[in-house]
């Protein structure tokens, strides 16, 4: 009589017993032996797919052409929302400009509360404690901020003054492309592209917000010294720094405060970025709408035959500034390419979350003030176009360059092995 073996029980879920069981009780597969010996006749690779099989073959059903395009539009205005938005904006305050210029109180709501708000956000998210990373690299910071800010607006002011002499361009968006470009660099548009291109993304962040500290002073002081204080649309210097003051200086000061000793608050702010940055979005959006409310209600003669051409001026003076700057980076810095590729959207992008608010302030009273702030709405999305397409060519050059220098480390390390030897 055979003696049964009882098998310990053990807490294993049932699944795993049947699994273990089936394991000890399944043969061992001869399918092999068989297949040599006749048996079994090896299986027809084209044999018509079972039931189950041919259930699992079907594809799912391809989106409707609507459905496609649905998604697209989405996908399209979720990438451009701001530039939507603001040619909405603009189209709206066309359409009946009274709304903008006085129902809305747009000396209160568009040049005091939405200037406020975006400064303050902007307090809040200024990574001031980069500001110690000046002196590691202050060659080089030094050339990217007066690049910047002297360079490229002292340029632009000359061939502004050359357009309007030869009538080329009207001299309200000559003088709003002089201020385009005395605003400063672009915070995420220069980090994000200097990530995808392979540059270094510590002096983006250092310059990002150096610029956008030292612009509250020096982006009015250039504007000033450019165009003046007389003319039409004259300005009160004492009244524009006192305004600047509460409107930009102190919420960033409120908003460093609470990044500095409110950790709530900060993380609060940094749990709903997104939301706190369409925030940002809508009062640009709002006080541009605003602004150009006040500038068709003063129906100045601007056909859009000059914007076009201002547009074609715009495209080249950044490519030549680029270029000029990519020149001045490698002579400067001939064995940094990582360097140089942030120096090239350092040295010329220029920023709207910053210059709108800043150009609303100084002339809140001109009635061109649409026409000035125009350049800069135009040059926002150009720079982003251009950097979008060099960018993987520049990290194409980031990694040639960082190749050759290795191999250039290599050689003199092994020439100075050979003399010591």
């Amino acid at each position: 009589m055979s003696e049964v073996v009882q098998k310990p029980m053990v807490d294993f879920p049932i699944s795993v017993l049947d699994a273990k069981e089936n394991d000890e009780e399944e043969p061992l597969n001869n399918n092999d032996n068989d297949y040599a010996s006749g048996k079994l006749a090896p299986e027809d690779d084209n044999k018509a797919p079972t039931p189950t099989e041919a259930e699992a073959e079907v594809e799912a059903p391809k989106p409707s052409a609507l459905c496609c395009v649905k998604n697209w539009l989405v996908g399209f205005y979720i990438a451009n929302s701001f530039l939507i938005l603001v040619l909405a904006a603009i189209l709206l305050a066309k359409a009946y400009p009274p709304l903008g210029a006085k129902y809305l109180a747009p000396r209160i709501t568009a040049t005091w509360v939405a200037v406020m708000i975006i400064f303050l956000l902007s307090g809040i998210g200024l990574k001031s404690e980069e500001l110690a990373n000046a002196f590691k690299r202050l060659g080089f910071n030094s050339f990217v901020q007066i690049f910047n800010f002297f360079v490229v607006s002292s340029v632009t002011f000359g061939f502004s003054r050359l357009m309007v002499e030869w009538k080329v361009l009207p001299q309200s968006l000559a003088d709003g492309l002089t201020i385009a470009t005395s605003v400063p660099i672009t915070v995420n548009m220069v980090l994000v592209l200097t990530k995808s291109a392979g540059g270094d993304e510590a002096s983006a962040i250092f310059n990002a917000a150096f610029g956008s500290l030292i612009a509250v002073f020096l982006s009015p002081g250039l504007v000033l010294m450019y165009l003046g204080v007389g003319g039409f649309g004259s300005v009160d210097v004492g009244t524009v720094f006192y305004k600047l003051s509460l409107r930009v200086i102190l919420p960033i000061v409120v908003g460093q405060i609470f990044r500095k000793f409110s950790k709530t608050v900060v993380n609060f702010v940094t749990k709903h970025k997104p939301k706190f940055k369409k925030v940002q979005e809508y009062a640009l959006v709002f006080i541009v709408y605003c602004v150009f409310c006040r500038t068709f209600e003063a129906d100045r003669d601007t056909s859009v035959g000059d914007i076009f051409i201002m547009i074609g001026l715009e495209l080249f003076l950044l490519l030549s500034m680029m270029v000029l700057a990519w020149f001045g980076l490698k002579l400067c810095f001939p064995n940094e390419p990582k360097l140089r590729v942030m120096g090239l959207f350092g040295c010329t992008h220029k920023s709207v979350a910053m210059g709108i608010p800043l150009i609303n302030a100084i002339y809140e009273e001109s009635p061109l003030v649409g026409y000035y702030t125009l350049p800069l709405l135009i040059w926002h999305p150009m720079q982003l176009v251009i950097g979008t397409f060099i960018a993987p060519r520049l990290s194409a050059f980031v990694k040639r360059e960082e190749e050759r220098l290795q191999k250039n480390d290599l050689s003199l390390a092994e020439d100075n092995s050979g003399d010591n030897a």
